[in-house]
């Protein structure tokens, strides 16, 4: 990547967060099952998690299973929990001993609870790592997590930003308020946030392509991150006082 590689390598540690979507198209224009592109989509997941710390990337959050993908036929909503579920255990003892924390975050109480066993024993397995915290959002709906923040809350007469972003992280079982998102990327086409971290995302720069999830690289993801660092972030500042600071 020339010197773009250098720029990355020296970038601080950011956010990112990835919507993974185009599994059932790729599967479809190749004439497999909707399964067989969500077990591909997993292997673009590992793909991107070992990329991920080398490219100054210090959190990264992955939309697996979102409240409104319940919607979907009940064999492919099961076939989804399960593959996520193998994820989990398969990979907790690579991701502890390349210093990745898995959190999950999003709802527990609709899931199996052989999930939710293999998500404790996850976390706990990779509390100690440091590398890169890994955030998978299952049963997660932005929307409702703000809600849910908020009802906790109205009992206070004054919140600061902070607080609320720490009881928002509680009620997604996040462990506390994560960093802002700095670049959201989605796959597949679609340009839209589909109820994806709305508060944390407030600022974040959008990316979309048209891979499909599957298809999804390394190297896209270092394209991603250089494309991020090629643009002026001002957050209401004029150009020369954001470049400033």
């Amino acid at each position: 990547m020339g010197n773009g590689a250098s720029r990355i390598i020296a970038a601080p540690k950011l956010h990112v967060a990835i919507l993974l979507d185009g599994n059932g198209r790729w599967a479809a224009a190749r004439g497999l099952s909707r399964s067989e592109g969500h077990r591909a989509g997993v292997a673009a997941v590992r793909r991107v998690v070992r990329a991920a710390p080398a490219l100054g990337i210090g959190t990264l959050t992955l939309y697996a299973f979102s409240a409104n993908n319940w919607n979907r036929p009940l064999g492919e909503v099961s076939a989804l929990l399960d593959l996520l579920e193998n994820y989990l255990r398969a990979e907790a003892s690579e991701c502890a001993a390349k210093g990745v924390r898995l959190r999950v975050i999003g709802r527990r109480d609709r899931i199996p609870p052989t999930l939710i066993e293999a998500i404790e024993l996850a976390e706990r397995a990779t509390s100690a790592g440091r590398a890169l915290e890994l955030r998978i959002a299952l049963d997660y709906s932005s929307r409702e997590a703000i809600l849910r923040a908020s009802c906790w809350m109205m009992s206070s007469l004054e919140v600061s930003d902070s607080e609320f972003a720490r009881r928002l992280g509680q009620v997604t079982h996040g462990g506390g308020s994560a960093p802002d998102v700095d670049l959201l990327i989605r796959t597949g086409g679609e340009r839209r946030l589909s109820d994806f971290m709305l508060w944390e995302c407030a600022y974040a720069e959008l990316l979309f392509t048209p891979r499909m999830w599957p298809e999804f690289e390394a190297e896209d993801l270092a394209a991603a991150i250089e494309d991020f660092l090629g643009r002026e972030r001002r957050f209401g500042r004029l150009p020369e006082t954001a470049a400033a600071s």
